[in-house]
């Protein structure tokens, strides 16, 4: 597979241009330490996850080169990428089988349906619903899109950081969860074009790319995470590999307390129910287990991922309070 490029993330904009909304931004301006803070809301986009970008790259480049097949397109999943998929393929008429673990979130499964696609429920890891959808593949001719391991779902990423930056002139530091590397690799790339650092992290307990640098090539981890519906791949992409290689890039490791207490500060302050992934990049800033701290004057933005999450375990109820005992 060919090297990810600035010029592909160029060309992802121009493609999916009035296809994908573009990202909103709020500033936290409660914060007491030095730097001015902001977070991308992509958890607003469409599917609700930045997925959608990359799904619609990848099948809107594939049908300008008439290259896409009668049994349709299919893809494995921990749910965000199969959701995008499914969006975008509905949107141009093509069939979508999506592959997803059987301890997938049943939100993200009913949604899936929702959007017309055939859902298989494969293993209890992101890693054989991909065998399994590979070997579909292979059978069926159907084509094979990618969660993030492909130069044009990291492309469509990618647009991300670019209205960022035009949001936020003089942006220097964005910081990014990441699971596979779609993500953290489209942006990344962007960001390193216009001198931009690039924070990943990953929770403690699934930190593909945080071994994959110390091993100096992708291997394989466990994956024993709240995060791991979103973050949960065994093994990063050698392409995010390359991209954090080539530097301005610092890899961070949170812990999962951290990230359930970065998800539910995000309700309890903003009304903001967010997936444990999406959280884990606030978790960076938030938390007290080493993290990411911002220098005096520095501009960050944290990527806020995605939002397909069940958000009843938000909601603490208190005896004799709350609708049954008479409150609005």
């Amino acid at each position: 597979m060919r090297e990810l490029t600035y010029g592909d993330i160029e060309a992802a904009g121009e493609r999916i241009a009035g296809h994908v909304r573009p990202v909103a931004l709020a500033a936290v301006e409660e914060r007491t330490e030095p730097g001015e803070v902001w977070l991308a809301l992509e958890f607003m986009q469409h599917t609700g996850s930045f997925k959608a970008r990359g799904a619609q790259n990848f099948l809107r480049a594939h049908g300008e080169a008439g290259t896409l097949p009668e049994a349709g397109v299919t893809i494995a999943s921990g749910g965000n990428a199969g959701l995008a998929c499914a969006w975008a393929a509905r949107q141009l008429g093509v069939r979508a089988t999506v592959f997803v673990p059987a301890t997938a979130p049943a939100v993200k499964v009913s949604k899936l349906r929702g959007y017309g696609a055939d859902v298989r429920l494969v293993g209890s890891e992101y890693a054989e619903a991909l065998a399994a959808c590979a070997e579909f593949a292979a059978v069926g001719g159907a084509l094979a899109a990618h969660a993030y391991d492909h130069p044009l779902i990291a492309a469509g990423a990618g647009t991300l950081l670019e209205e960022i930056r035009d949001r936020i002139p003089g942006l220097d530091t964005v910081v990014v969860a990441v699971g596979g590397g779609g993500l953290f690799a489209g942006v990344a790339t962007a960001a390193r074009e216009h001198g931009v650092r690039t924070v990943a992290v990953e929770p403690g307990n699934s930190r593909a790319l945080n071994a994959a640098l110390a091993a100096g090539r992708p291997v394989d981890v466990p994956v024993d995470s709240v995060a791991a519906d979103s973050l949960g791949a065994r093994r990063v992409s050698a392409t995010a590999l390359g991209v954090a290689q080539l530097g301005g890039v610092r890899s961070v490791l949170v812990p999962d307390e951290e990230i359930i207490g970065a998800r539910r500060a995000l309700w309890e302050d903003r009304r903001v129910a967010v997936e444990h992934g999406a959280a884990t990049a606030l978790a960076a800033l938030n938390g007290q287990a080493g993290g990411y701290r911002p220098e005096p004057g520095e501009k960050v933005c944290v990527v806020l991922c995605g939002a397909n999450t069940d958000p009843s375990d938000l909601v603490v109820t208190t005896p004799g309070v709350g609708p049954a005992a008479g409150g609005r």
